[in-house]
């Protein structure tokens, strides 16, 4: 090997190595698996909880939704029990719910639908299932009350549980795979879509797609019998708000208010590719966030926020899930295919409002985490928005809540060979446990979460004939290179005086016998990235 090759793979390393900027860390997170006998796989639920014990309502027994339309979203999916779970005794007991109204049935055996619990009521609105009436399926327009003390209480003891739900209709709450929400005393039903059909990706359109592209502010008035919606005025932005089965996680803003981060999702208005800014929201609007990327964790997944009073840090954990990019020994892989990914990642908002991601060194124990749930332990410190008070976690270590089920897939792409035996409703549930005082662990920054050239790669993987785009902060001379794995210089492109703002630049490769992994960087004189991309003949 040349002395000027061994150059390259020196620098390299340590652009790789200053890159990674291994962070000292506010905690460190601890999942410790275990099981209950008896309890099955579930996935994109709604869930309350009562004196320690979980309500489980609706979601999908199988794992990724077929290709084939016959089969895609199919009855024997559904789950049409009422699972009630005491994670501290490991029992669970059910319930079926062939006793409610054919409307209820209906709803509460619906997957992805948006929930929140008030008290001792858990409220479930919209889900995407099977209706009668239609014989197809449809998104539901229903919002429906649960008591759930009473309701947990009649699963155990086997007794009627009809009375405690209640439900009523509203065309604006139609809605599936979005997330309902609250600040202060106000409703706030994000994002998601209305898809009514049998669900069909190979062209034939049998179905109808409207995203809400919305925030719907509703009041909501509720003396135990009556249930009244009072709707405030609708939020659009069809650029921004375009997104579904993303991340809403409640957050104590800079000021000390409450608020909620819709975080990623699908899809760009434009490009079926999850979205990378946020949005911020509070009691008043909200703020989109380009400033910050977020690269890894997607799509829906258990979240879990912390919030320190003491440093004002917004603290926000996700947990595997589908993401467009992943980390490879130290390397951003983008993969717009979108797998499935082991990465826990935390995004911490910091006092002045800047936000970073870093990368856990800790993961999923395989491809799982996409439509799981974390289920937090009631007794822990937390504000009313059910954000967890990091300041008042004193312990070294301290049980937190619990993550249940998600999808989990046994390869990272199965979604165009997916024939539903690739992937399956997972019923394992974690411990998860977060870790102070401890020197152990580092938490690796993200640097093109938070830098300035945003690069990326499409397609990615592709034949050699692809496309770099990137933001330059000012007018400057770039310099786009691509490496062997093993240091190799292969091309190397000098772009002078770009311009301000987006790029995109196509490289003309020489060589035609490329084939494998290989290193594209982009570097000018303030900042560089780095991803792998992969290209196949």
């Amino acid at each position: 090997m040349t002395k000027s090759i061994n150059y390259i793979l020196l620098a390299i390393s340590l652009f790789f190595y200053n890159n990674a900027k291994s962070q000292s860390t506010p905690f460190n997170i601890y999942i410790e698996p275990m099981n209950i006998t008896g309890l099955g796989g579930l996935q994109a639920y709604a869930f309350g909880q009562h004196n320690g014990k979980w309500l489980i309502v609706g979601g999908r027994l199988d794992g990724l939704h077929r290709r084939q339309p016959f089969a895609a979203f199919d009855v024997a999916g559904n789950n049409n029990q009422l699972i009630v779970i005491d994670p501290v005794s490991q029992q669970k007991w059910t319930a079926p719910i062939t006793s409610l109204s054919v409307s209820l049935q209906e709803q509460l055996s619906s997957t992805n639908m948006e929930f929140h619990q008030e008290g001792n009521y858990l409220y479930i609105i919209g889900g995407y299932g099977y209706n009668t009436a239609t014989a197809t399926r449809k998104t539901f327009n229903n919002l429906t009350a649960i008591d759930v003390p009473s309701v947990i209480n009649a699963v155990i003891t086997g007794t009627s549980f009809s009375t405690y739900f209640r439900q009523i209709n509203d065309p604006q709450l139609a809605v599936t795979g979005g997330h309902l929400k609250k600040i202060n005393n106000t409703f706030y039903l994000i994002g998601g879509n209305k898809f009514d059909g049998n669900y069909n990706p190979m062209g034939n359109h049998t179905y109808t797609q409207v995203y809400t592209d919305a925030i719907r502010k509703f009041n909501l008035s509720d003396n135990g019998t009556i249930i009244t919606i009072t709707h405030l005025p609708t939020i659009t932005d069809a650029a921004n708000l375009h997104r579904r089965d993303y991340n809403a996680v409640p957050q104590i803003l800079p000021n000390g208010s409450e608020g909620v981060t819709a975080f990623s999702g699908v899809f760009q208005p434009t490009v079926d590719l999850p979205f990378l800014n946020c949005v911020i929201i509070d009691s008043n609007s909200y703020t989109v966030n380009n400033s910050f990327q977020q690269y890894y964790n997607h799509y829906h997944c258990a979240t879990l926020p912390l919030y320190s009073v003491s440093n004002n840090e917004m603290h926000n954990v996700f947990f595997g899930g589908i993401a467009q990019y992943y980390d490879s020994l130290g390397v951003l892989v983008q993969d717009n295919n979108v797998p499935f990914v082991k990465t826990i990642a935390r995004v911490t908002r910091d006092a002045a409002g800047t936000m970073a991601e870093y990368k856990l060194p800790v993961e999923m124990p395989s491809l799982l985490g996409v439509g799981a749930e974390f289920i937090p332990i009631a007794s822990i410190p937390q504000f009313s928005n059910e954000v967890l008070k990091l300041d008042d976690l004193t312990a070294d270590s301290t049980l937190v809540g619990y993550i249940y089920g998600g999808i989990s897939s046994t390869a990272a792409n199965i979604f165009f060979t997916n024939t539903g035996t690739q992937s399956t409703a997972s019923s394992q549930i974690f411990k998860v446990y977060v870790i102070k005082n401890s020197t152990v662990g580092v938490h690796d920054l993200n640097e093109q979460s938070i830098g300035t050239l945003k690069m990326q790669v499409f397609p990615n993987p592709n034949d050699g004939d692809f496309a770099v785009k990137f933001y330059l902060k000012e007018s400057a001379e770039t310099k786009i290179s691509l490496y062997s794995t093993d240091g190799r210089k292969i091309e190397e492109f000098i772009l002078k005086n770009l311009s301000a703002g987006e790029n995109i630049y196509q490289p003309k490769i020489e060589s035609s016998k490329l084939k494998g992994t290989y290193i594209l960087t982009i570097e000018t004189l303030y900042e560089k990235a780095t991803q792998k991309i992969v290209i196949h003949q």
